[in-house]
């Protein structure tokens, strides 16, 4: 009896020490094929999952049923997850532009307290991640799956002073701006 206790509470603790992910359902599309009987359903969903700390991902999945699809959908979001560095951890260090397909988005940095402003699929993206404040803009294909796809692009462009300043072999304070550094000094 003593070894289902500690095997329970084995358990117990590595769920605990997984970080818990929201998941958003930006979309769902029903697919048929006409067979000799008539027709066959079949439902693909798309998801965005997040840790709101500044890691996202997205997963897409196929299935005869709704659910099973948003499931297989989350598992393979939160397998491709990636991980983008926040300023202040409420928003973007830098504009940055991203690219999938004919999918082009633009997203800015913005002040606190502006909000989220971007559009459905890049919205979800943007509130898995945990930023708080961006001006987006979707220019191109409208289809959420290049929506999607050109956000993550754009977001694994972005890099932190602290990255700049590694890779150029530089002090932080060297790198930003002397109203940067004071604010990078304070936190």
């Amino acid at each position: 009896m003593a070894e289902r206790e500690n095997r329970r509470g084995r358990g117990r603790n590595r769920e605990e020490e997984t970080p818990e992910f929201a998941d958003r359902l930006v979309a769902i599309n029903r697919v048929s094929k006409t067979v000799k009987g008539g027709k066959r359903f079949g439902f693909a969903a798309l998801v965005v999952v997040g840790d709101q700390k500044g890691r996202v991902g997205f997963g897409k999945g196929k299935a005869k049923e709704v659910p099973e699809a948003i499931r297989k959908a989350t598992e393979q979001a939160k397998r491709q997850m990636i991980r983008v560095p926040l300023r202040e951890g409420r928003t973007l260090h830098h504009d940055i532009e991203g690219r999938h397909g004919a999918g082009k988005v633009i997203m800015r940095t913005a002040p606190e307290g502006t909000g989220i402003i971007a559009g459905g699929p890049m919205r979800a993206v943007f509130e898995m991640l945990g930023v708080k404040d961006v001006v987006s803009k979707s220019n191109g294909s409208q289809n959420p799956y290049n929506m999607i796809r050109a956000t993550l692009n754009g977001l694994q462009k972005e890099s932190s002073p602290r990255q700049v300043a590694a890779r150029r072999g530089k002090k932080v304070a060297e790198i930003l701006h002397k109203d940067d550094a004071a604010e990078a000094a304070e936190a």
